[in-house]
């Protein structure tokens, strides 16, 4: 028998033909599972982007209390100046302007800031995609944390991330992944996130989530320019407030339905896809991918596939083969 690389081709389309058919005809398609629920501890984040004037000072306490390094963007190196999140820096302020940049808040000539950091899904992705439980989400607080202990260095986490959160330290000799832990290793201590604590305005709140809802719920429902008083710091016990008029707001809380949730939620005056956060479906991308993956494995479906188109295809060379005359 002469396999050449006619008879090859042919054979190869002949099992992935009989691959396809298997698929099609596979009993119990994957159907997705539901989202997982919030734990009922859950805490998290509020931001508010109409409050924050870009002090960076959460930058700043982030990089403390988690022990991180200054990161430099400029040739001086005098400043630490970073640009996005990274292996360095947890927790980054960044700006939206268009235009003249005159209004705050606004999209035609306005300008905006906002927070990026770990959201804290609901049903993370990073979680699911880690093979080694690295990644975990805690389930009375719902934060999701990071073992560099049982990492293997895979960087699944930072391929499924929606947000691109999870960043890997490429300049280290051992790296690891970096990203917001909510600083967890405060809360024993009586204290909260380091981002929360020292914002002047309250634009970032710390608290538990189902408090945090109904403090955005509430801000929505203000009229635009009416005195308002916004807590600061942890809601459960607050600083002084803060007090402005009420902005103009986006009627919507990101975060609340985003791939079934997140513990970090967003308010903003002006369109969020502007602020760098995309619109999302409201089912997690954790339950359709594993809800697909255990519907191919569960009870060795795509093995048995791949074997059957190998043998239609090893079977379809040898008949061909023993037909023809070599070349």
């Amino acid at each position: 028998m002469t396999l050449d690389r006619r008879n090859f081709m042919k054979a190869a389309l002949g099992g992935s033909a009989a691959a396809a058919a298997a698929v099609s005809l596979a009993p119990n398609p994957a159907l997705a599972r539901d989202n997982k629920q919030m734990p009922p501890k859950a805490l998290g984040l509020l931001f508010d982007s109409t409050l924050c004037i870009g002090c960076k000072a959460c930058v700043k306490s982030c990089k403390e209390a988690n022990g991180m390094p200054a990161e430099f963007s400029t040739p001086d190196k005098l400043w630490d100046t970073p640009l996005d999140l990274s292996g360095k820096t947890l927790n980054v302020i960044k700006s939206y302007a268009e235009g003249t940049s005159d209004v705050k808040d606004r999209e035609g000539n306005g300008y905006a800031f906002v927070k990026k950091s770990c959201l804290h899904c609901v049903d993370p992705s990073c979680v699911s995609a880690c093979p080694v439980t690295a990644m975990s989400k805690d389930p009375e607080t719902g934060i999701v944390g990071y073992d560099p202990d049982k990492c293997i260095g895979c960087r699944y986490c930072v391929a499924a991330c929606p947000f691109g959160v999870p960043r890997f330290q490429y300049d280290t000799a051992t790296p690891r992944i970096q990203k917001c832990q909510l600083c967890k290793h405060l809360l024993p201590e009586g204290k909260f996130a380091a981002c929360a604590e020292v914002c002047p305005t309250g634009a970032t709140l710390f608290g538990p989530v189902e408090l945090l809802k109904a403090e955005a719920s509430r801000r929505l429902e203000l009229e635009a320019g009416s005195a308002a008083v916004y807590p600061r710091g942890n809601i459960e016990s607050p600083f002084p407030s803060h007090e402005k008029p009420a902005p103009e707001y986006k009627k919507r809380i990101y975060g609340e339905k985003e791939i079934g949730g997140t513990q970090m939620m967003l308010l903003a005056g002006m369109s969020f896809g502007k602020l760098g956060y995309p619109d999302l479906p409201e089912q997690s991308f954790a339950a359709k991918s594993e809800s697909l993956q255990h519907g191919l494995y569960g009870g060795m479906i795509l093995p048995l596939v791949a074997l059957a188109g190998l043998a239609y295809a090893a079977k379809r060379t040898v008949g061909t083969g023993s037909g023809e005359k070599g070349e």
